[in-house]
């Protein structure tokens, strides 16, 4: 066993410690093992534990192991030498991930809801130019699906979700939709947020129903810059909204009212 892999078995950095069985053990194993590779924790160049070292470790089968390392060389990672073991590679690119472990806060929620900005509010002027009926009856449903599920008395997440994602499918652009997809439900922060933090739930989400309306308007009377702006101050409008809240509840809320899994 080489020196570093022998400090790693006896300090071990988050990604070398027992996993649960809540999500996917490769999943879980291939995440870890990135994030310390970005924070520096394994340097570059230097050599993983062997596979039975891993699976002690992590307390997971050899397929796990083994289908972690692949998913990382296909990352870039880490290489593989035949007979030898896996190292952190030396060079190569680090792939643009989020990983939703590391969300574990509002204040990081709020820095994915900016970054979407930059996406989103393109995408609104590209559906206003480019729509056909089919978007806008799409687009449309999922505005009528968020105000009966308002008048449930729910929050609204899988719908709200919905409703920008057809916005997405209507630029005719496909990576516009690939994106949201990739950050996933959690661009919706109020998901993570206990009720008794918004005073008034339905009233809170009649506001965001009507910024909705002003965005679906501008789509459907083809504005392309209208719809821009109506996603800027939607948008824009949200992130203060939490950014009060997150003033209030500090940056790093206790585990019972912000969920790590459910963040964004």
């Amino acid at each position: 066993m080489s020196r570093l892999a022998a400090r790693v078995l006896q300090q071990p950095p988050p990604a070398f410690r027992p996993l649960a069985a809540s999500r996917g053990l490769t999943e879980q194993l291939v995440a870890r093992i990135s994030v310390d590779i970005t924070a520096g924790r394994l340097p570059l160049g230097s050599k993983l534990p062997t596979e039975k070292e891993m699976m002690t470790a992590t307390g997971v089968s050899r397929t796990v192991v083994r289908e972690a390392v692949a998913c990382l060389r296909s990352d870039g990672l880490v290489v593989v030498r035949q007979g030898v073991g896996a190292f952190v590679a030396e060079h190569g690119r680090r792939p643009f991930r989020i990983e939703v472990d590391e969300l574990d806060s509002l204040r990081e929620a709020l820095e994915i809801m900016e970054l979407r900005a930059g996406v989103e509010i393109e995408a609104a002027g590209l559906a206003a130019e480019r729509h056909n009926g089919a978007h806008m009856r799409k687009i449309a449903d999922a505005y009528r699906r968020i105000e009966s599920a308002i008048g449930r008395g729910e929050s609204a997440v899988d719908e709200d979700f919905s409703f920008h994602c057809s916005i997405a499918d209507a630029t005719g652009n496909a990576q516009f939709r690939r994106f949201l997809d990739y950050l996933g439900r959690f661009i919706i922060p109020r998901q993570s947020i206990r009720k008794s933090r918004i005073e008034d739930q339905r009233a809170y989400l009649k506001r965001i129903q009507d910024e909705h309306m002003e965005i679906l308007d501008a789509i459907r009377a083809g504005t392309a810059s209208a719809a821009r702006a109506a996603m800027r101050r939607h948008l824009v409008d949200s992130r203060k909204r939490y950014e009060k809240l997150a003033a209030e509840i500090g940056s790093a809320p206790p585990a019972a009212e912000v969920s790590s899994q459910k963040v964004g």
